[in-house]
């Protein structure tokens, strides 16, 4: 005689509503196809969701293409960019946020992985970052890129600035970004956040353009990884320095 078998079924997580927030500065090349990413994913995920686009001084069509795509969006000029994803959180209305920069694309899985990390009780976390693989390389640049991602997010262990998920209130509880720094903030949240709980780099990646990598040279680069390294508090206090980040030609 069998014995009998019971087959117990497990309950799907419960996922709170996600506020997407997407700093944004003449993005009009990219913007659309990350909001439409950003939908894609959302379906796929089955959540309740808002998109948030923080127009920062724009002189493009950034506004135009979000809007029509369904984001809401804000006008700031702050020129910093941990201020302008702060302006984001600070009218988000959801329990969620997932930070993602405008070149970005959130693949259905990668969100979902993200998800889960939080209804598991994790404070927040980011991911693995491919480079858009239709944006060939020299090879010495994707070595760079290579190393830097070994060195910040395997090694290191932190966030990378074109994608982070975390909780609001613990968001709140330590004040966001900090503002004093015009880069290396995501180094900053990814600390935070190991303070307030469980901190996660998901396996699913994201996909970001390379179009900084083609834009400058490989020494000007270089100098821009392993100056601020030497004093990274003080170098970021200003934009001096940090053109790679805050040049107006897209």
């Amino acid at each position: 005689m069998y014995a009998e078998v019971q087959f117990i079924e497990q309950s799907a997580p419960t996922y709170c509503p996600v506020s997407f927030i997407i700093p944004a500065h003449n993005e009009e090349k990219y913007i659309g196809k990350t909001i439409q990413a950003i939908h894609d994913a959302i379906e796929e995920s089955d959540i309740l969701a808002e998109i948030i686009v923080v127009n920062d001084d724009s002189s493009d069509d950034t506004v135009r293409i979000a809007s029509e795509l369904g984001a809401r969006t804000i006008d700031v000029s702050l020129r910093n960019i941990g201020a302008v994803r702060n302006a984001g959180a600070k009218i988000a209305s959801n329990e969620w946020i997932v930070f993602v920069d405008a070149d970005t694309l959130i693949p259905g899985k990668t969100l979902i992985e993200s998800l889960n990390c939080l209804a598991s009780g994790c404070a927040g976390g980011g991911a693995r970052v491919v480079i858009d693989e239709t944006q060939q390389l020299f090879w010495a640049k994707r070595v760079m890129y290579l190393a830097v991602v070994l060195g910040w997010q395997i090694i290191g262990g932190w966030a990378a600035g074109c994608y982070m998920f975390c909780r609001k209130d613990l968001f709140d509880s330590f004040g966001g970004f900090d503002e004093e720094y015009f880069a290396g903030e995501e180094l900053f949240f990814s600390r935070q956040l190991k303070r307030q709980g469980r901190f996660r780099l998901v396996r699913n990646p994201v996909v970001t353009s390379a179009r900084k990598l083609h834009r400058y040279s490989t020494s000007q680069l270089v100098r821009f990884i392993l100056v601020p390294l030497l004093n990274f508090r003080s170098m970021f206090r200003s934009r001096s320095g940090l053109e790679i980040l805050y040049e107006d030609q897209r």
